[in-house]
């Protein structure tokens, strides 16, 4: 059922590392093991030098999740709630930072659940004032007061990271984010929405789900809207009560599955949701089914072409490594001075378009030349896409990602590129330069063996000349006597 989840994929940008398959028993000794179900006022835990995958702290009550110390980079740590069975990472404090892997950095519960590093002394800290930690058979990590109303004080879902399980809201004051930090996803008034940080201060709307309201209608007034993973297999919006106002279904929908369900934004901007099946995670749902929907799947100044794959948009540029360019970021205006320009280049293609324009701001213009002027005059724009059918022009005001390309040449880009940028060499620039350097090394020899050749024919002659059968006159050609003679004679 689709491709199967990958759980090394899971982890954070910082945690592409290798994470050993884990038993939670004694023969396994890079794995410290506890059997404790809560975490009391009192309790102190430090990394164990020995361990070099995940260090179980708190379990739940089933055995399907634990909380612990994951082992990043072999210096670093993140305190993490995984799924046991498949060791996926669901939820991580701060995942844009991680503490150092060093018996002197500390968890701790005072009331708080504290981490302590040696470098920066408080790490993280949820700054409560409570009694117990528990971890759920939901995988929510909770910090409890006994005997108080409300008795739930802090808990991990919501925190979310990158991950949205079963049965635990998404409400309008949060977010996913991927584990490049690239790409989040956040709730509207009505709907919910994927956005791209291709530039820092920017974001940029490439996927949108509008609330259908076919079960049920938002009303206004009566709060935002939430999203929640249903066990019933679907990704739905709600305001009040259980009725939702939008379904996603999964494949798996309301199939009758033993199953554990969660969404996931990946680090290509898709959001898709899997279901444990017990032995792997199987892909059941996912936003963007087309892969040139995504916001950039073939990397800087890419051209994606549906069911041919990745090229470039300069077409005399090899498309290899995943990328065509190398990322280029900030703007064009020098010392953040608008009137200041910095130089570039630029490159025009016909037949192309942008992924998600219907999300896009456009001004409609009377010709090519006057929207690419627009861009032209406006540091803090990268490019222009018109549309001569509609007159629609369509600024980028962020580094040029991924375009699609289409078979209409009215639809024409105006794209700017820094001036020694660092872009791959093109293939003819390639050809000539290599085709230089080749004709320098034969030239090179060739001279090479020219002196050989001529310093070996001086000794033989001076042996020749020693046996005595140089032809008269020519005797000894070289000789200061012989040039005098010469130079006599004249």
């Amino acid at each position: 059922m689709g491709r199967p989840f990958n759980s090394v994929n899971g982890l954070r940008a910082t945690q592409l590392l290798f994470i050993i398959p884990v038993l939670f028993t004694s023969t396994w000794p890079n794995v410290v093991a506890v059997a404790t179900q809560e975490l009391l006022v009192g309790f102190r835990a430090s990394p164990s030098p020995s361990v070099s995958s995940f260090q179980s702290l708190l379990n739940d009550s089933t055995g399907n999740f634990s909380m612990g110390f994951l082992r990043v980079n072999r210096l670093q740590l993140a305190l993490t709630v995984i799924h046991l069975p498949s060791l996926q990472p669901l939820w991580q404090v701060n995942p844009t930072a991680l503490a150092r892997w060093s018996d002197r950095t500390e968890l701790f519960f005072n009331g708080s659940l504290v981490i302590s590093d040696p470098h920066s002394e408080l790490f993280w800290s949820t700054g409560t004032l409570g009694d117990k930690v528990v971890l759920l058979n939901t995988s929510n990590l909770q910090i409890q007061r006994l005997e108080a109303s409300p008795s739930v004080v802090w808990q991990s879902f919501d925190f979310p990271t990158d991950t949205l399980v079963e049965n635990q809201n998404l409400t309008s004051n949060m977010s996913l984010v991927s584990s490049n930090g690239l790409y989040s996803l956040h709730l509207g008034d009505t709907f919910m929405a994927l956005y791209a940080k291709f530039e820092e201060n920017t974001q940029q709307m490439y996927w949108k789900r509008k609330a259908l309201e076919a079960r049920a209608v938002i009303v206004e007034g009566q709060g935002p809207i939430l999203a929640r993973v249903e066990s019933s297999g679907f990704l739905g919006m709600f305001q009040t009560g259980n009725a939702p106002v939008d379904v996603q279904p999964f494949n798996s929908y309301q199939q009758p599955i033993n199953r554990f369900l969660l969404v996931r934004l990946e680090s290509d901007g898709n959001l898709k949701g899997y279901f444990w099946d017990g032995s792997t995670w199987a892909l059941d749902y996912q936003a963007i089914s087309a892969m040139c929907d995504l916001p950039s799947p073939c990397g800087s100044y890419g051209l994606c072409k549906p069911g041919s794959g990745c090229s470039c948009l300069d077409n005399r540029t090899e498309f290899s490594s995943g990328e065509c360019l190398a990322v280029q970021s900030g703007h064009l205006c020098s010392n953040g001075e608008a009137k200041t320009k910095i130089d570039f280049r630029v490159l025009r293609r016909k037949g192309v378009d942008l992924p998600f324009k219907e999300l896009m701001g456009y001004k409609t213009v009377s010709s090519l030349e006057h929207c690419e002027g627009l861009c032209e005059n406006n540091c803090s724009c990268w490019g222009a896409v018109y549309n001569n059918a509609s007159g629609f022009c369509y600024l980028v005001d962020y580094p040029i990602r991924t375009l699609l390309a289409v078979g209409d040449e009215t639809k024409a880009g105006y794209f700017k590129l820094r001036k020694a940028t660092g872009r791959k060499m093109d293939v003819g620039v390639g050809v000539g330069i290599l085709s230089g350097a080749m004709a320098i090394l034969v030239g090179a020899i060739g001279f090479g063996i020219y002196r050989i050749w001529k310093r070996r024919r001086g000794v033989k002659r001076i042996l020749v000349e020693e046996d005595g059968i140089s032809p008269g006159p020519y005797k000894d050609l070289g000789s200061a006597s012989f040039r005098s003679i010469e130079m006599g004679t004249m």
